[in-house]
Protein backbone atom coordinates (compact mmCIF):
# COMPACT_ATOMS: atom_id res chain seq x y z
CA UNK A 1 0.00 0.00 0.00
CA UNK A 2 0.84 3.26 -0.88
CA UNK A 3 2.53 6.11 1.81
CA UNK A 4 -0.52 8.16 1.78
CA UNK A 5 1.47 11.30 2.97
CA UNK A 6 4.01 11.27 0.47
CA UNK A 7 1.65 10.33 -2.19
CA UNK A 8 1.28 13.62 -4.50
CA UNK A 9 -0.37 13.81 -7.61
CA UNK A 10 -2.07 16.32 -9.84
CA UNK A 11 -6.29 16.75 -10.72
CA UNK A 12 -8.25 18.86 -12.34
CA UNK A 13 -11.66 19.70 -12.39
CA UNK A 14 -12.96 17.97 -15.31
CA UNK A 15 -11.74 14.61 -13.65
CA UNK A 16 -15.08 12.39 -12.04
CA UNK A 17 -16.06 13.47 -9.10
CA UNK A 18 -14.84 17.11 -8.57
CA UNK A 19 -18.24 18.73 -9.97
CA UNK A 20 -20.89 20.30 -7.05
CA UNK A 21 -24.29 18.67 -6.95
CA UNK A 22 -27.11 18.49 -4.33
CA UNK A 23 -28.09 15.30 -4.63
CA UNK A 24 -31.67 14.29 -3.39
CA UNK A 25 -30.25 11.27 -1.57
CA UNK A 26 -26.87 11.63 -1.12
CA UNK A 27 -24.12 9.02 0.17
CA UNK A 28 -23.58 8.59 3.67
CA UNK A 29 -20.41 7.17 5.08
CA UNK A 30 -20.14 7.04 8.44
CA UNK A 31 -16.62 6.05 10.11
CA UNK A 32 -16.03 5.41 13.80
CA UNK A 33 -12.74 5.07 15.25
CA UNK A 34 -12.90 2.62 18.63
CA UNK A 35 -11.55 4.83 21.61
CA UNK A 36 -9.61 7.24 19.87
CA UNK A 37 -8.93 9.84 22.51
CA UNK A 38 -9.04 13.50 22.08
CA UNK A 39 -5.02 14.52 21.20
CA UNK A 40 -5.03 11.86 19.36
CA UNK A 41 -5.31 13.51 15.84
CA UNK A 42 -3.24 16.37 14.98
CA UNK A 43 -5.94 19.21 14.28
CA UNK A 44 -6.38 19.29 17.85
CA UNK A 45 -2.84 20.34 18.43
CA UNK A 46 -0.67 17.07 18.92
CA UNK A 47 2.25 16.81 16.62
CA UNK A 48 2.84 13.40 17.77
CA UNK A 49 0.70 11.51 15.67
CA UNK A 50 -0.28 13.06 12.51
CA UNK A 51 -3.61 12.31 10.77
CA UNK A 52 -3.57 14.25 7.63
CA UNK A 53 -6.39 12.36 6.13
CA UNK A 54 -8.82 12.53 8.99
CA UNK A 55 -7.71 16.08 9.66
CA UNK A 56 -8.63 16.78 5.88
CA UNK A 57 -12.00 16.46 6.85
CA UNK A 58 -12.18 18.96 8.99
CA UNK A 59 -9.72 21.54 7.24
CA UNK A 60 -12.25 21.11 3.91
CA UNK A 61 -15.10 20.65 5.87
CA UNK A 62 -16.41 21.01 9.83
CA UNK A 63 -14.57 20.77 13.02
CA UNK A 64 -16.98 19.84 15.73
CA UNK A 65 -15.52 21.74 18.59
CA UNK A 66 -18.17 20.63 20.87
CA UNK A 67 -19.53 17.30 19.90
CA UNK A 68 -20.13 14.70 22.70
CA UNK A 69 -20.04 11.26 22.72
CA UNK A 70 -21.61 8.79 25.67
CA UNK A 71 -18.44 7.72 27.80
CA UNK A 72 -18.38 3.72 26.39
CA UNK A 73 -18.92 2.08 23.51
CA UNK A 74 -22.33 0.11 23.62
CA UNK A 75 -24.29 3.28 24.85
CA UNK A 76 -22.57 5.77 22.12
CA UNK A 77 -23.46 2.95 18.82
CA UNK A 78 -27.12 2.50 20.75
CA UNK A 79 -27.49 6.07 20.67
CA UNK A 80 -25.86 6.79 16.91
CA UNK A 81 -28.25 3.65 15.93
CA UNK A 82 -31.36 4.83 17.37
CA UNK A 83 -31.27 8.81 18.16
CA UNK A 84 -31.95 8.16 21.89
CA UNK A 85 -30.01 8.95 25.14
CA UNK A 86 -29.09 4.72 26.42
CA UNK A 87 -31.31 5.85 29.25
CA UNK A 88 -34.40 5.42 27.12
CA UNK A 89 -33.11 2.56 25.70
CA UNK A 90 -32.13 0.84 28.68
CA UNK A 91 -28.38 0.88 27.57
CA UNK A 92 -27.12 3.21 30.09
CA UNK A 93 -24.84 0.99 32.45
CA UNK A 94 -21.52 -0.28 30.76
CA UNK A 95 -21.52 -2.41 28.05
CA UNK A 96 -22.58 -5.37 26.36
CA UNK A 97 -20.08 -8.46 27.39
CA UNK A 98 -20.16 -11.12 25.06
CA UNK A 99 -21.89 -13.60 27.08
CA UNK A 100 -24.79 -11.57 28.21
CA UNK A 101 -28.21 -12.50 26.72
CA UNK A 102 -29.22 -8.99 26.35
CA UNK A 103 -29.01 -6.46 23.38
CA UNK A 104 -30.83 -2.99 21.81
CA UNK A 105 -33.97 -3.43 22.24
CA UNK A 106 -35.92 -4.66 18.61
CA UNK A 107 -38.67 -2.13 19.08
CA UNK A 108 -36.55 0.62 18.40
CA UNK A 109 -35.95 1.30 14.38
CA UNK A 110 -32.54 1.91 13.93
CA UNK A 111 -30.83 3.93 11.47
CA UNK A 112 -30.52 2.00 8.58
CA UNK A 113 -33.89 0.96 8.97
CA UNK A 114 -35.04 5.00 8.39
CA UNK A 115 -32.77 5.06 5.40
CA UNK A 116 -34.15 1.95 3.77
CA UNK A 117 -37.66 4.15 3.54
CA UNK A 118 -35.35 6.45 1.27
CA UNK A 119 -34.47 3.58 -1.41
CA UNK A 120 -31.22 3.79 0.37
CA UNK A 121 -28.34 0.51 0.66
CA UNK A 122 -27.20 -0.04 3.65
CA UNK A 123 -23.95 -2.02 4.62
CA UNK A 124 -22.09 -2.19 7.96
CA UNK A 125 -18.31 -2.96 7.80
CA UNK A 126 -16.94 -3.62 11.61
CA UNK A 127 -18.16 -3.91 15.30
CA UNK A 128 -21.50 -4.11 16.08
CA UNK A 129 -21.65 -4.67 20.16
CA UNK A 130 -25.19 -4.28 20.37
CA UNK A 131 -26.50 -8.03 20.99
CA UNK A 132 -26.22 -11.28 19.58
CA UNK A 133 -27.67 -14.12 21.57
CA UNK A 134 -30.40 -14.31 19.13
CA UNK A 135 -30.05 -13.54 15.30
CA UNK A 136 -32.58 -11.51 15.46
CA UNK A 137 -30.55 -8.61 17.43
CA UNK A 138 -27.06 -9.16 14.99
CA UNK A 139 -26.91 -6.19 11.82
CA UNK A 140 -28.59 -8.43 9.14
CA UNK A 141 -31.82 -8.03 11.07
CA UNK A 142 -31.54 -4.74 12.31
CA UNK A 143 -31.78 -2.86 8.73
CA UNK A 144 -28.45 -3.48 7.21
CA UNK A 145 -28.18 -5.54 4.24
CA UNK A 146 -25.03 -6.99 4.87
CA UNK A 147 -22.29 -7.31 7.62
CA UNK A 148 -18.35 -7.84 7.60
CA UNK A 149 -17.00 -7.65 11.17
CA UNK A 150 -17.70 -9.09 14.64
CA UNK A 151 -20.58 -8.90 17.08
CA UNK A 152 -18.17 -8.49 20.43
CA UNK A 153 -16.46 -5.61 21.98
CA UNK A 154 -13.25 -6.17 20.83
CA UNK A 155 -11.07 -8.85 19.37
CA UNK A 156 -7.49 -9.56 18.89
CA UNK A 157 -5.80 -7.71 15.36
CA UNK A 158 -4.86 -10.77 13.87
CA UNK A 159 -6.70 -13.78 15.40
CA UNK A 160 -9.70 -12.13 15.57
CA UNK A 161 -10.44 -13.99 18.67
CA UNK A 162 -12.55 -12.53 21.60
CA UNK A 163 -11.28 -13.10 25.33
CA UNK A 164 -13.50 -12.07 27.68
CA UNK A 165 -13.14 -13.09 31.39
CA UNK A 166 -12.37 -16.99 31.09
CA UNK A 167 -14.15 -17.16 27.70
CA UNK A 168 -12.59 -16.91 24.35
CA UNK A 169 -13.31 -17.64 20.70
CA UNK A 170 -13.57 -16.52 17.38
CA UNK A 171 -15.35 -13.48 16.63
CA UNK A 172 -15.35 -12.74 12.51
CA UNK A 173 -18.18 -13.08 10.10
CA UNK A 174 -19.73 -12.39 6.74
CA UNK A 175 -23.44 -11.94 7.52
CA UNK A 176 -24.08 -14.53 9.79
CA UNK A 177 -21.29 -17.42 8.63
CA UNK A 178 -17.88 -17.43 10.03
CA UNK A 179 -15.40 -16.63 8.37
CA UNK A 180 -11.86 -17.99 8.86
CA UNK A 181 -10.13 -16.82 5.85
CA UNK A 182 -9.92 -13.28 8.06
CA UNK A 183 -7.50 -14.73 10.54
CA UNK A 184 -3.97 -13.78 10.20
CA UNK A 185 -5.05 -10.58 8.46
CA UNK A 186 -4.83 -7.36 10.54
CA UNK A 187 -8.09 -6.05 11.45
CA UNK A 188 -7.90 -2.17 9.79
CA UNK A 189 -6.85 -3.92 6.27
CA UNK A 190 -9.84 -6.07 6.30
CA UNK A 191 -12.10 -3.70 7.14
CA UNK A 192 -10.63 -1.21 4.19
CA UNK A 193 -10.31 -3.34 2.12
CA UNK A 194 -13.94 -4.82 2.76
CA UNK A 195 -15.43 -0.92 2.26
CA UNK A 196 -13.37 -0.55 -0.90
CA UNK A 197 -15.26 -3.70 -2.51
CA UNK A 198 -18.67 -2.36 -1.20
CA UNK A 199 -18.02 1.33 -2.60
CA UNK A 200 -16.64 -0.09 -6.03
CA UNK A 201 -19.39 -2.57 -6.64
CA UNK A 202 -21.89 0.04 -5.90
CA UNK A 203 -24.73 1.89 -7.90
CA UNK A 204 -23.44 5.19 -8.04
CA UNK A 205 -27.09 6.14 -8.87
CA UNK A 206 -28.44 4.74 -6.06
CA UNK A 207 -27.70 6.39 -2.34
CA UNK A 208 -25.36 4.60 -0.27
CA UNK A 209 -25.20 4.12 3.30
CA UNK A 210 -21.84 2.36 4.60
CA UNK A 211 -21.31 2.35 8.48
CA UNK A 212 -17.24 1.48 8.79
CA UNK A 213 -16.80 0.96 12.79
CA UNK A 214 -12.83 0.16 13.20
CA UNK A 215 -11.50 -2.33 15.87
CA UNK A 216 -8.74 0.77 16.16
CA UNK A 217 -7.84 1.97 17.86
CA UNK A 218 -9.71 -0.07 20.42
CA UNK A 219 -7.28 -2.63 22.86
CA UNK A 220 -7.30 -5.57 21.81
CA UNK A 221 -7.34 -9.24 24.28
CA UNK A 222 -5.33 -8.77 27.87
CA UNK A 223 -2.43 -10.68 26.60
CA UNK A 224 -1.76 -8.39 23.35
CA UNK A 225 -3.31 -5.50 23.59
CA UNK A 226 -1.95 -3.06 21.15
CA UNK A 227 -1.02 -4.33 17.78
CA UNK A 228 0.19 -2.73 14.74
CA UNK A 229 2.50 -3.75 11.73
CA UNK A 230 5.76 -4.01 12.73
CA UNK A 231 6.98 -1.42 9.87
CA UNK A 232 4.19 1.11 10.84
CA UNK A 233 5.45 1.31 14.73
CA UNK A 234 8.88 2.01 13.14
CA UNK A 235 8.18 5.59 11.96
CA UNK A 236 7.49 6.61 15.38
CA UNK A 237 10.74 6.08 16.98
CA UNK A 238 10.39 9.05 18.13
CA UNK A 239 7.75 7.92 20.58
CA UNK A 240 10.03 6.31 23.56
CA UNK A 241 7.09 5.01 25.10
CA UNK A 242 6.48 1.58 23.36
CA UNK A 243 2.85 1.30 24.27
CA UNK A 244 2.29 4.58 22.74
CA UNK A 245 4.30 3.89 19.89
CA UNK A 246 2.01 1.38 19.20
CA UNK A 247 -0.78 3.44 19.89
CA UNK A 248 1.02 5.62 17.37
CA UNK A 249 0.90 3.00 14.03
CA UNK A 250 -2.49 1.92 15.13
CA UNK A 251 -4.03 5.26 14.85
CA UNK A 252 -2.28 5.88 11.14
CA UNK A 253 -3.63 2.75 9.85
CA UNK A 254 -7.21 3.94 10.58
CA UNK A 255 -6.27 7.13 9.03
CA UNK A 256 -4.60 5.30 5.73
CA UNK A 257 -8.22 3.94 5.79
CA UNK A 258 -10.11 7.15 5.58
CA UNK A 259 -8.16 8.11 3.08
CA UNK A 260 -8.61 4.93 0.82
CA UNK A 261 -12.33 5.61 1.37
CA UNK A 262 -12.46 9.34 0.00
CA UNK A 263 -9.96 7.99 -2.80
CA UNK A 264 -12.42 5.07 -3.63
CA UNK A 265 -15.39 7.37 -3.69
CA UNK A 266 -13.82 9.75 -5.95
CA UNK A 267 -12.94 7.07 -8.44
CA UNK A 268 -16.40 5.70 -8.37
CA UNK A 269 -17.59 9.37 -9.24
CA UNK A 270 -19.54 9.16 -5.56
CA UNK A 271 -16.66 11.73 -4.16
CA UNK A 272 -19.40 15.18 -4.61
CA UNK A 273 -22.55 13.30 -3.84
CA UNK A 274 -21.24 12.42 -0.33
CA UNK A 275 -21.30 13.04 3.27
CA UNK A 276 -19.20 11.53 5.13
CA UNK A 277 -18.81 11.92 8.93
CA UNK A 278 -16.08 11.06 11.37
CA UNK A 279 -16.35 10.42 14.80
CA UNK A 280 -15.16 8.38 18.31
CA UNK A 281 -17.26 6.62 20.09
CA UNK A 282 -15.83 7.52 23.35
CA UNK A 283 -12.92 9.58 25.36
CA UNK A 284 -9.57 7.81 24.95
CA UNK A 285 -8.62 5.06 27.55
CA UNK A 286 -5.08 6.95 28.67
CA UNK A 287 -1.84 6.18 30.73
CA UNK A 288 -2.84 2.91 30.80
CA UNK A 289 -6.75 1.98 31.39
CA UNK A 290 -7.99 -0.87 29.43
CA UNK A 291 -3.92 -1.58 28.82
CA UNK A 292 -4.44 1.42 26.26
CA UNK A 293 -2.02 4.29 25.42
CA UNK A 294 -4.49 7.22 24.37
CA UNK A 295 -4.49 10.33 24.94
CA UNK A 296 -7.41 12.87 25.84
CA UNK A 297 -4.52 16.14 26.95
CA UNK A 298 -5.64 18.79 28.02
CA UNK A 299 -9.02 17.67 29.14
CA UNK A 300 -9.71 15.84 32.01
CA UNK A 301 -10.74 12.13 32.82
CA UNK A 302 -10.52 8.39 30.87
CA UNK A 303 -12.82 6.37 28.77
CA UNK A 304 -15.97 5.25 31.10
CA UNK A 305 -16.22 8.46 32.96
CA UNK A 306 -18.26 11.54 32.52
CA UNK A 307 -15.11 14.57 32.50
CA UNK A 308 -14.51 15.69 29.40
CA UNK A 309 -11.82 13.16 28.41
CA UNK A 310 -14.22 10.38 28.52
CA UNK A 311 -17.02 12.35 26.49
CA UNK A 312 -15.77 15.01 24.30
CA UNK A 313 -15.22 13.10 21.03
CA UNK A 314 -13.43 13.75 17.81
CA UNK A 315 -15.62 14.89 15.34
CA UNK A 316 -15.69 15.64 11.29
CA UNK A 317 -17.62 16.26 9.43
CA UNK A 318 -17.45 16.99 5.41
CA UNK A 319 -19.63 16.93 2.37
CA UNK A 320 -18.86 19.33 -1.10
CA UNK A 321 -20.44 23.36 -0.98
CA UNK A 322 -20.48 23.25 2.61
CA UNK A 323 -21.04 27.64 3.54
CA UNK A 324 -17.66 28.47 5.32
CA UNK A 325 -15.36 25.04 4.78
CA UNK A 326 -12.51 24.40 6.79
CA UNK A 327 -14.21 25.82 10.04
CA UNK A 328 -14.45 24.89 14.19
CA UNK A 329 -18.35 24.56 15.01
CA UNK A 330 -18.67 26.02 18.46
CA UNK A 331 -22.11 24.59 19.31
CA UNK A 332 -23.22 21.56 21.02
CA UNK A 333 -23.79 18.58 18.85
CA UNK A 334 -24.49 15.04 20.25
CA UNK A 335 -24.04 11.77 18.83
CA UNK A 336 -27.76 10.81 19.26
CA UNK A 337 -28.16 13.79 16.74
CA UNK A 338 -26.90 12.06 13.59
CA UNK A 339 -30.15 9.61 12.85
CA UNK A 340 -32.16 12.86 12.34
CA UNK A 341 -29.53 14.89 11.63
CA UNK A 342 -28.31 12.37 8.68
CA UNK A 343 -32.20 11.39 7.78
CA UNK A 344 -32.67 15.38 7.35
CA UNK A 345 -29.73 15.34 4.86
CA UNK A 346 -30.77 12.02 3.38
CA UNK A 347 -33.80 13.86 2.28
CA UNK A 348 -36.32 12.77 5.07
CA UNK A 349 -38.64 14.65 7.07
CA UNK A 350 -37.76 14.58 10.75
CA UNK A 351 -41.45 14.86 11.31
CA UNK A 352 -41.81 11.50 10.35
CA UNK A 353 -39.46 9.91 13.08
CA UNK A 354 -40.75 8.56 16.32
CA UNK A 355 -41.30 11.75 18.73
CA UNK A 356 -39.53 9.51 21.24
CA UNK A 357 -36.05 10.35 20.25
CA UNK A 358 -33.61 12.68 22.31
CA UNK A 359 -31.47 13.47 19.08
CA UNK A 360 -31.62 17.34 17.52
CA UNK A 361 -31.80 17.86 13.40
CA UNK A 362 -28.47 20.22 13.52
CA UNK A 363 -28.05 19.20 9.73
CA UNK A 364 -28.99 23.32 8.57
CA UNK A 365 -27.58 24.81 11.26
CA UNK A 366 -24.21 22.65 10.44
CA UNK A 367 -24.21 23.25 7.03
CA UNK A 368 -25.37 26.90 7.11
CA UNK A 369 -22.83 27.68 10.18
CA UNK A 370 -25.92 28.78 12.08
CA UNK A 371 -26.38 28.40 15.91
CA UNK A 372 -27.21 24.64 16.89
CA UNK A 373 -31.01 24.53 17.73
CA UNK A 374 -29.27 21.51 21.06
CA UNK A 375 -29.12 23.58 24.08
CA UNK A 376 -28.55 20.93 26.80
CA UNK A 377 -27.17 17.29 26.42
CA UNK A 378 -27.33 14.80 29.11
CA UNK A 379 -24.56 12.73 29.24
CA UNK A 380 -25.29 9.72 30.93
CA UNK A 381 -27.55 8.08 34.09
CA UNK A 382 -25.19 5.42 34.96
CA UNK A 383 -27.01 3.29 38.41
CA UNK A 384 -24.69 0.31 38.66
CA UNK A 385 -23.06 1.63 41.97
CA UNK A 386 -25.32 4.72 43.23
CA UNK A 387 -26.24 7.78 40.52
CA UNK A 388 -23.18 8.28 38.50
CA UNK A 389 -24.66 11.08 36.52
CA UNK A 390 -23.55 14.41 34.27
CA UNK A 391 -25.96 17.17 32.36
CA UNK A 392 -24.74 20.21 30.46
CA UNK A 393 -27.09 23.34 29.93
CA UNK A 394 -25.24 25.49 27.48
CA UNK A 395 -21.98 26.27 28.99
CA UNK A 396 -22.93 24.81 32.54
CA UNK A 397 -21.75 21.04 33.32
CA UNK A 398 -23.06 19.22 36.07
CA UNK A 399 -21.40 16.15 37.40
CA UNK A 400 -23.14 13.72 40.23
CA UNK A 401 -21.46 10.63 42.07
CA UNK A 402 -18.30 8.96 41.25
CA UNK A 403 -16.78 5.92 39.39
CA UNK A 404 -13.51 3.51 40.33
CA UNK A 405 -13.42 5.69 43.44
CA UNK A 406 -11.79 8.97 41.69
CA UNK A 407 -8.68 7.11 40.72
CA UNK A 408 -9.30 8.42 37.07
CA UNK A 409 -10.51 12.19 37.48
CA UNK A 410 -6.89 13.26 36.52
CA UNK A 411 -5.63 14.65 33.70
CA UNK A 412 -3.34 11.81 31.38
CA UNK A 413 -0.58 12.97 28.07
CA UNK A 414 1.15 12.50 26.72
CA UNK A 415 0.28 16.09 25.42
CA UNK A 416 1.82 15.66 22.27
CA UNK A 417 4.25 18.70 22.39
CA UNK A 418 7.27 16.52 23.98
CA UNK A 419 9.36 16.23 21.71
CA UNK A 420 8.06 18.88 18.96
CA UNK A 421 10.33 17.77 15.97
CA UNK A 422 7.20 16.72 13.76
CA UNK A 423 5.51 19.86 14.37
CA UNK A 424 7.14 21.70 11.18
CA UNK A 425 6.65 18.94 9.03
CA UNK A 426 2.28 18.97 9.83
CA UNK A 427 2.01 21.33 7.01
CA UNK A 428 3.33 19.06 4.54
CA UNK A 429 1.69 15.95 5.84
CA UNK A 430 -1.39 17.84 5.63
CA UNK A 431 -0.85 18.97 1.56
CA UNK A 432 0.66 16.14 0.47
CA UNK A 433 -1.82 13.23 2.15
CA UNK A 434 -4.63 11.33 0.04
CA UNK A 435 -7.64 13.07 1.13
CA UNK A 436 -5.84 16.77 0.99
CA UNK A 437 -5.48 16.57 -2.07
CA UNK A 438 -9.25 14.93 -3.36
CA UNK A 439 -11.01 16.99 -1.02
CA UNK A 440 -9.53 20.69 -1.66
CA UNK A 441 -10.65 20.55 -5.36
CA UNK A 442 -14.08 21.11 -3.91
CA UNK A 443 -13.06 24.61 -2.46
CA UNK A 444 -13.56 27.70 -4.69
CA UNK A 445 -10.34 29.26 -3.44
CA UNK A 446 -7.07 28.35 -4.77
CA UNK A 447 -5.96 25.34 -2.89
CA UNK A 448 -2.81 26.14 -0.79
CA UNK A 449 -4.53 29.47 0.07
CA UNK A 450 -7.73 28.23 0.96
CA UNK A 451 -5.32 25.31 3.11
CA UNK A 452 -3.65 27.33 5.16
CA UNK A 453 -6.36 29.95 6.12
CA UNK A 454 -8.66 26.86 6.86
CA UNK A 455 -5.76 25.29 9.74
CA UNK A 456 -6.04 29.07 11.06
CA UNK A 457 -9.21 28.89 11.28
CA UNK A 458 -9.29 24.73 12.70
CA UNK A 459 -6.02 25.34 15.49
CA UNK A 460 -9.12 27.66 17.07
CA UNK A 461 -10.78 24.69 18.17
CA UNK A 462 -7.69 23.65 19.90
CA UNK A 463 -8.29 23.38 23.76
CA UNK A 464 -5.30 24.82 25.87
CA UNK A 465 -5.36 25.06 29.54
CA UNK A 466 -2.57 26.27 32.15
CA UNK A 467 -1.44 23.64 34.50
CA UNK A 468 -3.64 22.50 37.07
CA UNK A 469 -3.32 25.24 39.83
CA UNK A 470 -3.41 23.36 43.44
CA UNK A 471 -5.83 21.11 44.92
CA UNK A 472 -7.34 20.87 41.48
CA UNK A 473 -7.72 16.93 41.69
CA UNK A 474 -9.80 17.19 44.25
CA UNK A 475 -11.82 19.96 43.70
CA UNK A 476 -14.87 17.73 42.90
CA UNK A 477 -15.83 14.75 44.91
CA UNK A 478 -19.18 14.33 43.01
CA UNK A 479 -19.73 11.00 45.53
CA UNK A 480 -19.97 13.72 48.32
CA UNK A 481 -21.82 16.40 47.00
CA UNK A 482 -22.38 17.43 43.14
CA UNK A 483 -20.36 19.65 40.57
CA UNK A 484 -20.59 22.43 38.41
CA UNK A 485 -17.92 23.42 35.77
CA UNK A 486 -18.24 26.29 33.45
CA UNK A 487 -16.88 24.34 30.33
CA UNK A 488 -16.73 26.97 27.89
CA UNK A 489 -14.64 28.98 29.66
CA UNK A 490 -13.30 26.30 31.96
CA UNK A 491 -12.85 23.01 29.46
CA UNK A 492 -10.71 21.12 31.45
CA UNK A 493 -12.26 21.40 34.79
CA UNK A 494 -10.19 22.92 37.14
CA UNK A 495 -12.73 24.58 39.21
CA UNK A 496 -15.72 23.65 40.58
CA UNK A 497 -17.99 26.31 40.88
CA UNK A 498 -20.91 25.12 42.56
CA UNK A 499 -20.53 27.18 45.68
CA UNK A 500 -20.32 30.13 43.49
CA UNK A 501 -23.48 28.83 41.05
CA UNK A 502 -25.87 27.54 43.77
CA UNK A 503 -28.89 28.87 41.78
CA UNK A 504 -27.61 27.51 38.52
CA UNK A 505 -26.78 23.78 40.34
CA UNK A 506 -30.18 23.55 41.71
CA UNK A 507 -31.40 24.28 38.23
CA UNK A 508 -29.58 21.35 36.68
CA UNK A 509 -30.11 19.26 40.12
CA UNK A 510 -33.88 19.37 39.16
CA UNK A 511 -33.54 19.12 34.91
CA UNK A 512 -31.16 15.68 36.03
CA UNK A 513 -34.85 14.77 38.34
CA UNK A 514 -37.00 14.66 35.43
CA UNK A 515 -34.52 12.90 33.36
CA UNK A 516 -34.16 10.16 35.49
CA UNK A 517 -37.90 9.97 36.06
CA UNK A 518 -37.74 9.16 32.72
CA UNK A 519 -34.87 6.26 32.73
CA UNK A 520 -36.10 2.74 31.81
CA UNK A 521 -34.50 -0.08 33.75
CA UNK A 522 -30.99 -1.45 32.55
CA UNK A 523 -31.02 -4.04 30.58
CA UNK A 524 -27.88 -5.89 31.79
CA UNK A 525 -28.29 -9.52 32.25
CA UNK A 526 -25.52 -11.86 34.25
CA UNK A 527 -23.28 -13.13 31.96
CA UNK A 528 -24.59 -16.94 30.38
CA UNK A 529 -22.80 -20.04 30.33
CA UNK A 530 -23.97 -21.73 27.82
CA UNK A 531 -22.43 -18.78 25.51
CA UNK A 532 -18.87 -20.03 26.32
CA UNK A 533 -17.37 -20.71 22.89
CA UNK A 534 -16.06 -23.75 23.82
CA UNK A 535 -19.77 -25.31 23.29
CA UNK A 536 -19.49 -24.07 20.05
CA UNK A 537 -16.24 -24.80 18.14
CA UNK A 538 -14.44 -21.95 20.28
CA UNK A 539 -16.29 -19.32 18.51
CA UNK A 540 -18.86 -16.48 19.70
CA UNK A 541 -22.14 -17.29 18.73
CA UNK A 542 -25.72 -16.80 18.70
CA UNK A 543 -26.42 -19.45 21.40
CA UNK A 544 -29.60 -18.33 22.39
CA UNK A 545 -31.41 -20.16 18.88
CA UNK A 546 -29.70 -23.14 18.93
Amino acid sequence: MLHLVTFVFCLTYILPGFGNSDKPHPHIIIIVADDLGWNDVSIHGSSQIPTPNIDALGIHGIVLGRYYVTPLCTPSRSALMTGRYPIHTGMQNDVLYASEPWGLPLSFPLLPEHLAGLGYSRHIVGKWHLGHFHRRYTPTFRGFQSHYGYWTGHEDYYDHTAQEGEYWGYDFRRNMTVDRKASGIYATDLLTNESLTIIRSHDPSAPLFLYIAHLGVHSGNPYQPLQAPSEYIKRFSHIKDIKRRTYAAMVTKVDESVGYVIEALHKKDMLRDAIILFSTDNGGPAQGFNQNAASNWPLRGVKATLWEGGIRGVGLLWKAKLKKPGRVYPDLVHISDWLPTLYSAAGGNPMDLDAGIDGVDVWKALINNKSSPRREILHNIETSSGIYASLMVDNWKLITGEIYGGEWNGWYGPSGHENDTQSDHRDKFHSTSLANQLLARFRREKARHTEKQSLKRVKKGEVTCGPPPPHAMHNCQGGRRPCLFNVLNDPCEYVNVASEQPDILAQLLRRLQHYNQTAVPPLRKPSDPRANPIYWNYTWTNWMDY
